[in-house]
């Protein structure tokens, strides 16, 4: 697969209290991917991979784009509209851990140097990151091989804009979002986009990549 970044310059720009949620929507989804009718073996068309052999795969009838156990970098790729604000991104993301390893993902909107909600296991911890910069942090206790729902917001507030996020497993979605960052200008327009850092050397999987405009 074609490398359009090299991995150092993915990397380098890569990757609380409780908070109104996120549950307010308007219109359909501007993008809405579960890769059922994908091609195995394949990324996509629509999909701009920025670094890593993300791949189609397939397991017992589901099908989810794949990133491999290794090597072991920072991997990306992006999709959807170019937009500055009033989206939402979602997406479900599967690892494992192996020993005391673990794997670190995320989701994020505008581009590569945008604001990405991300998990990190070894940390516990949920975070808001921008770029390399962690803007917001709040607990949270991951479960290895479970299904992880990501829900991150970027909309105009004031003169600037507001970003919320949360994460949950299982079934039952928080009311509230675990995580809030006000910036006091505006974002340059950028696509969303999912992340992977396969530390414990396991593959990730991503599936349900949805955009919905908010108001």
């Amino acid at each position: 697969m074609k490398r359009l970044f090299p991995i150092g310059l993915l990397a380098a720009v890569l990757l609380g209290s409780r908070f109104p949620g996120l549950r307010a929507q308007s219109g359909s989804p501007v993008f809405d991917e579960s890769f059922s009718s994908a091609k195995v073996g394949e990324v996509p068309e629509s999909f701009m991979v920025l670094d890593g052999q993300f791949a189609v795969r397939d397991e017992e009838g589901n099908r989810f784009l794949e990133l491999p156990g290794a090597p072991l970098e920072s991997f990306g790729v992006l999709f959807g509209p170019n937009q500055a604000e009033g989206l939402e991104v979602t997406a479900r993301i599967l690892g494992t851990k192996t020993g005391r390893k673990f794997p670190t993902f995320a989701v994020g909107l505008n581009g590569v140097g945008g604001y990405k909600v991300r998990v990190a296991p070894a940390k516990n911890a949920l975070e808001l990151v921008k770029g390399d910069d962690v803007q917001a942090t709040a607990p949270f206790k991951w479960t290895s091989g479970q299904w992880t729902r990501l829900r991150l917001n970027v909309k105009a507030s004031g003169s600037g804009v507001r970003i919320t996020a949360k994460a949950w497993q299982g079934d039952e979605e928080p009311k509230e979002a675990q995580l809030q960052h006000d910036e006091a200008g505006k974002l340059p327009p950028g696509k969303a986009g999912v992340w992977g850092m396969p530390f414990s050397g396991t593959p990730i999987r991503f599936d349900d990549l949805r955009i919905t405009p908010v108001s």
